[in-house]
């Protein structure tokens, strides 16, 4: 599913660029992708896009977000940091970090792993119609390796 989710990004410029879900469907399987994988991935993709569509702009949160153990168990430490690190830097909203742990739940694997939320976290700016800045650019296409050094916020 992942890997269809980087072919649209990489395809596509902007979410309203692809095509109706039954034509992306033909594209997919013409390029190779199978059935299962590509109603997986729309079927993701559409979660998402309802999950953004249904959050309010105006209601925005400066809380902290604590984590139930379920969570914590699904997306794994690194995950967990990840999310903070980019809400911290200021690269991601309130708003954006329910709808990265929303999808990343929606996975029904455990632990998420780094590259997969990256992914998420990419995906949910590209149907915003967001480019990531450079900050985040890196850390997406940076790295995937859990056991390094944890980066730190100056």
């Amino acid at each position: 599913m992942f890997d269809i989710l980087v072919y649209l990004y990489e395809t596509y410029y902007r979410p309203d660029a692809c095509p109706e879900p039954a034509a992306l469907a033909r594209k997919l399987s013409a390029v190779g992708f199978d059935d299962v994988e590509i109603t997986e991935a729309l079927d993701w993709l559409n979660g998402l896009t309802e999950m953004a569509s249904a959050v309010d702009p105006f209601l925005e949160s400066s809380g902290t977000r604590f984590y139930i153990a379920q969570e914590v168990d699904t997306l794994g430490s690194a995950a967990v940091g990840f999310i903070q690190f980019l809400e911290l830097a200021g690269l991601l909203s309130a708003m954006q970090r329910e709808i990265v742990i929303e999808r990343a739940l929606a996975l029904d694997e455990s632990p998420v792993t780094l590259g997969k939320l990256k992914i998420i976290v990419l995906m949910l700016l590209w149907s915003q119609g967001k480019e990531p800045d450079a900050l985040m650019f890196d850390d997406l296409f940076g790295s995937d390796d859990e056991d390094a050094e944890p980066r730190l916020l100056h």
